[in-house]
């Protein structure tokens, strides 16, 4: 069967993909920027990846007519730029419009729990979504999840941030709010099981995990699992604003998306029932499974995906290719060369750069500099890496974006996504046994050159402290960072 999966570099895709391949169908994968996926890894045989902005009508006649099914799995609930249920309905109309004229059978679309009567804005839009996707001809089977827990999640890092960072929290009152987390793998079962399965179309279904729990219990089984003791104090004086300023700083989410998330978990989201998980034959995992399986992924360095991925300014929008060529005019520069004894082992160092690792040399000024980026409503150091040793274009590195990560060319380019007065990249590359570092920053007006100059004194030993590290050839078992 060949199958539309749109969403393609989202987290859910990413996991759906390999189980629709290895179950043996050609899939489509729809993205923005094709730079951003690496299909390589997949057979080719099987997979065709297409770019299709579902915003720009366009583009949507890059879509192949004998698409037999298609994974609508488009949120932009995390966008940084214009209003996402505006967007986010733009996006389903032009789908449907471009459905028309396939020979599609089925349509299959992850939403939210939407069963009380006072919804936020996220979850209004996911019904909205939902309705103009059932006006196509095409039948339409809704999952409905809540809280979806796995390795990557959005909801997974926020509270593993919560609970890894604080002893002691004072929490809003919505931490006694009812909902029903459900294990990422349960999600993909439910998504691949209702594939063009008739006694499913038209119809809507929650899912949801065998426990009905409170965020603050959430939050305290999650401590128990990690082995840690957590106290938690409701107070009813925080409002929503208050409690996006703090999740915000205490985790590693964007304004923004705090915003909504608050706005939602004011709102229970518990799964009405149904019979799907027996006609499926799902067993449903319990929450503390569900959180132990995703450390052992964690652990494991087999996180396939993560919500931090799509956490950007604007960078995902314009595309990768946008900033990929670097200026030149206009532009200042700070270049360092060395020559290295053992280019593979500076080259692993490279590729191992940020998040636990660090920056090799002053990261207590990196933590700082991601400090004030957080202050001013940028992203912070918080985003971390998904993988300590494998990295590729797209994703997110602390506070840069990653535009080319290619061990062939011995090159990684990085894209600034912090608060900056213009724009800035920073690009390892080893020629033979030439290390070369170069921090280009391109100002954005009189403030952008005043701060070229402000952070010109740092510059000097950062950067040239950071090289030198790279270059170190160290003793066998012994990191940059020891």
């Amino acid at each position: 069967m060949k199958i539309l999966l749109t969403g393609a570099t989202g987290y859910i895709a990413r996991r759906l993909l390999p189980v629709l391949l290895e179950a043996g169908q050609e899939v489509v994968c729809c993205v923005r920027d094709k730079q951003r996926f690496e299909a390589e890894q997949y057979p080719a045989t099987a997979l065709t990846v297409i770019e299709v902005d579902f915003l720009k009508k366009e583009t949507l006649s890059a879509i192949p007519p004998d698409i037999e099914a298609a994974y609508y799995l488009i949120h932009s609930m995390a966008t940084s730029t214009g209003d996402f249920s505006t967007m986010e309905a733009t996006a389903a109309q032009n789908f449907v419009d471009a459905f028309t004229s396939t020979n599609a059978q089925h349509i299959i679309y992850l939403s939210g729990i939407v069963n009380e009567r006072h919804l936020s804005k996220h979850l209004k839009s996911r019904q909205q979504v939902e309705e103009i996707l059932a006006t196509s001809q095409i039948p339409l089977t809704t999952l409905r999840a809540g809280i979806i827990v796995g390795s990557g999640s959005a909801s997974f890092e926020i509270i593993r941030d919560l609970v890894e960072k604080l002893p002691v929290m004072i929490a809003p009152k919505w931490l006694n709010t009812l909902c029903q987390p459900i294990a990422i793998r349960n999600v993909i079962e439910f998504l691949a099981g209702v594939l063009v399965r008739p006694s499913t179309f038209h119809q809507s279904f929650d899912i949801g995990g065998p426990d009905i729990l409170t965020y603050k219990q959430m939050l305290l089984q999650f401590a128990q699992v990690r082995g840690l003791k957590r106290s938690i104090f409701i107070v009813p004086v925080m409002t929503p604003r208050l409690s996006s300023y703090w999740l915000y700083f205490v985790t590693a989410t964007s304004y923004p998306l705090a915003r909504n998330l608050v706005d939602s978990m004011k709102v229970e989201m518990v799964s009405a029932p149904n019979n799907l998980a027996s006609e499926l034959g799902i067993q449903l995992i319990p929450y503390k499974e569900a959180i132990a399986m995703a450390f052992d992924k964690i652990e494991q360095n087999e996180v396939i995906s993560s919500w931090k991925d799509a956490l950007s300014s604007n960078i995902l929008t314009k595309g990768i290719a946008h900033h990929i060529e670097m200026p030149v005019n206009g532009c200042y520069k700070d270049v360092q060369r060395v020559q290295v004894q053992d280019p593979d082992q500076a080259l692993q160092k490279i590729w191992a750069i940020g998040g636990t690792n660090g920056w090799y040399y002053g990261n207590w000024l990196w933590v700082i500099r991601g400090l004030l980026d957080k202050l001013v409503g940028g992203v912070g150091l918080r985003r971390g890496r998904k993988s300590p040793t494998k990295i590729q274009a797209g994703d997110s590195l602390d506070f840069w974006r990653v535009l080319l990560a290619s061990k062939k060319q011995k090159r990684l380019l990085l894209y600034a996504e912090m608060k900056l007065p213009g724009e800035a990249w920073l690009e390892f590359k080893i020629n033979d046994h030439t290390l070369e570092q170069t921090a280009t920053f391109r100002p954005l007006g009189l403030w952008g050159r005043l701060y070229w100059y402000a952070v010109l004194p740092f510059h000097g030993f950062i950067f040239k402290g950071m090289i030198n590290q790279i270059a170190k050839v160290e003793p066998a078992g012994i990191s940059a960072k020891d």
